[in-house]
């Protein structure tokens, strides 16, 4: 069999799908929309009450809703790195959220970056002559490091290169491709405090919000790929904190929800009506959502494209600066944002990891659907090689979910366990196996945690540990992450039965 080199191969496919239109309208477009932080439960189609996301709802009409789809790690940059790698965090390059200059001190911003081997389902799509963009924040390393978009497979990409600087929605610029944009002169810092006083939602707006300029780039890049097959990867920033959306956004709700202004002292900025301020950011995010099937339909491309929606991990923790509050100011708890899930953001229990994940392809995908299928972000790469046709790589770590999205059948046969090795707050690994969960915290503390069990098929709360009469499952434990979990120098984990650090 003849190689083509790469430059060429690409060449030819774009040859053929400008002379030969039938060609590529018989190839499937991906859509992969993420929100950041959101919680399992901060949607109506989930169970929330309280804000309305009539987008989403209507995608999960319309597609297949899954209940128990998991992030790929509790925090952002390891969740994502599993997104687009399709390894678990026993063997992803990334498993925390360590920023790019503890170890690369000529970059200033940025997460730690993805290694030139690293192999994301972007470059896939990219190698196969689709166009590819990425609009939002990326996180898995710095522009001019291995790890930027440009060298991961996005032709496109229009956001927020860092994750700190992604804290302010009005930062001094964001970046396209390469170059830094200017977008305010006078940008908001995403962290300050106010400790006495009137806190005035005016005082943090500044001349450009950041998510209006990158859906704007999401909408355009559909419209002049219409008529060439295209992946594309929007991973908004709502709602993670800092908050402060618009003012037309935050008068949408009540204002007898507020009796608290947050003064910033869980981090990030003040905001004199937190509560609707986050949900204003909900809102916001669903009308994206609407924007992005609106521009769809307008193309013509409804019927040829997989839309997907799903969050990095769930809602924000709590912090001790002020008890009424998360971090941030939000207060999940006002919204029931995980339901009675155990957890939030940082931890492996449900409520940390557990996400909202809803397929929608009308012809192709069922509508109306509900699956209680066990799945998690892994499993997206082997999912989107099986859609589109691809040859998986060697060494994904997930299971192909097209057979449930096409109805080929109910639930997956077999399914691996479920990996989180996750050496941040505190030092956490997880895994579910079957409907247990078996689980330990506390992992880089001097007093570690044993190992729980929790039978989610008739407690997902968590609530009742089962590892006294689960030695076996323990011990299946300890033996699966033997076999999983590889070295990584730069995010070690020492889990005890297991190994000394991760080997």
């Amino acid at each position: 069999m003849i190689s083509l080199p790469r430059q060429f191969a690409i060449a030819l496919l774009t040859i053929c799908i400008t002379c030969f239109p039938s060609y590529a309208k018989e190839r499937l477009n991906v859509v992969f929309i993420l929100a950041d932080d959101l919680g399992w439960a901060d949607v109506g189609c989930y169970g929330q009450t309280k804000i309305p996301t009539p987008n989403i709802d209507r995608l999960a009409s319309e597609g297949i809703r899954f209940t128990q789809h998991y992030s790929g790690a509790p925090v952002c940059a390891p969740s994502r790195c599993v997104l687009m790698t399709g390894k678990h965090l026993g063997h992803a390059e990334v498993r925390g959220n360590q920023q790019a200059k503890l170890k690369f001190p000529e970059f200033n911003e940025g997460q730690y970056p993805l290694s030139e081997q690293a192999v994301t389902i972007a470059q896939l799509f990219q190698n196969s002559g689709y166009a590819t963009g990425a609009f939002g924040k990326w996180g898995l390393g710095p522009v001019g490091s291995t790890g930027e978009p440009n060298r991961k497979g996005f032709d496109s990409f229009f956001g927020y290169n860092c994750q700190a600087v992604a804290h302010s929605y009005f930062p001094p610029y964001l970046w396209r491709n390469q170059e830094k944009i200017e977008i305010n002169k006078k940008p908001i810092p995403g962290r300050e405090k106010q400790l006495e006083g009137d806190v005035k939602a005016s005082d943090w707006i500044g001349e450009s919000y950041a998510p209006k300029l990158m859906i704007a780039e999401a909408e355009k890049f559909i419209e002049s790929n219409a008529n060439r097959p295209f992946f594309l990867y929007l991973p908004f920033i709502e709602p993670h904190v800092a908050m402060h959306p618009p003012k037309e956004s935050v008068e949408k709700f009540p204002v007898e929800w507020d009796d608290k202004a947050y003064r910033g002292l869980n981090g990030y900025l003040p905001h004199p009506r937190p509560r609707a301020a986050y949900a204003a950011m909900i809102n916001d995010l669903d009308s994206y959502v609407g924007r992005i099937i609106k521009a769809l339909d307008k193309a013509h491309l409804k019927e040829r494209t997989l839309v997907i929606f799903s969050s990095d991990n769930g809602a924000t923790h709590e912090a001790a600066g002020d008890p009424h509050f998360h971090v941030g100011g939000a207060d999940p708890e006002f919204f029931q944002s995980t339901a009675d899930l155990r957890g939030y953001k940082g931890s492996v229990y449900e409520g940390g990891i557990r996400v909202p994940m809803i397929a929608r392809m009308p012809g192709v995908l069922e509508a109306n659907v509900v699956s209680d299928t066990p799945s998690y972000f892994a499993d997206w790469f082997p999912t989107l090689c099986d859609a589109v046709g691809f040859a998986k790589p060697d060494g994904l770590d997930g299971d192909s979910l097209w057979p449930i999205l096409s109805g080929k059948t109910k639930t997956l046969k077999n399914r691996k366990p479920l990996i989180w090795v996750f050496p941040e707050y505190g030092g956490q690994v997880a895994l579910r196996i079957g409907d247990l969960k078996v689980l330990r915290q506390g992992l880089k503390t001097k007093k570690p945690g044993e190992w729980e069990v929790y039978d989610l098929s008739k407690d997902r709360s968590e609530q009742h540990n089962l590892a006294a009469q689960n030695a076996d499952i323990i011990a299946q434990a300890e033996s699966i992450l033997r076999e999983e979990v590889n070295e990584n120098k730069v995010f070690p984990l020492s889990i005890p039965g297991v190994n000394t650090t991760t080997r």
